[in-house]
């Protein structure tokens, strides 16, 4: 009996530890890691609040995503699972703030559509080759337009163009299967 119930404490202990992540839980993992950089927030002026957090996860999300719908269906399809962890997590996170369950969906589907709308931005600037206008877009939603540096003389249209070729110059099938190097991006 001793022995039937350590493995069954052992199995509650450990519950989740044993899981795999699958692909785009590790994608979202490392963009949440490249989004909470502190050189975004003290050198490129991105408020280190709430609002900022988001602005800097909804740019590198769609950077990855960006990248991920140029890799055929397979991309296709693990960009939209890395969408739906994100608001998975943002979800989640207004949940564990105190929203109540009628404002959570609300909040989630106003971040989604303004999520999306950078989304458009930035990959349309990026496209383009449109620099002023990656700045433009830069200032308006993750700098706020706040009294803040601006996008070019602050180096950010570069550091988000450096990101922009590192993940273009990732391994495609690496980021496949949820495994993001950058280097030092």
């Amino acid at each position: 009996m001793k022995s039937e119930e350590k493995g069954w404490l052992s199995k509650l202990f450990s519950w989740g530890r044993d899981r795999q992540m699958s692909a785009h839980e590790r994608l979202y993992g490392a963009a949440i890691e490249i989004a909470r950089r502190p050189d975004l927030f003290l050198k490129y002026g991105v408020t280190d609040d709430v609002d900022g957090r988001f602005d800097a996860l909804a740019l590198v999300v769609s950077l990855i995503m960006r990248r991920l719908k140029g890799m055929g269906d397979e991309g296709r399809e693990l960009s939209q699972k890395l969408f739906d962890s994100m608001f998975a997590d943002m979800d989640l996170s207004l949940r564990e703030m105190g929203a109540g369950d009628l404002g959570v969906s609300k909040r989630v589907r106003v971040m989604a559509e303004a999520f999306l709308g950078r989304l458009d931005a930035y990959a349309k600037a990026i496209d383009d080759e449109d620099y002023n206008g990656l700045a433009e877009a830069l200032e308006r939603n993750l700098l706020r337009g706040v009294q803040s540096p601006d996008a070019f003389n602050s180096g950010l249209v570069d550091y988000v163009i450096a990101l922009v070729v590192a993940l273009e110059s990732a391994d495609a099938q690496s980021m496949l299967d949820g495994r993001l190097r950058l280097g030092n991006i």
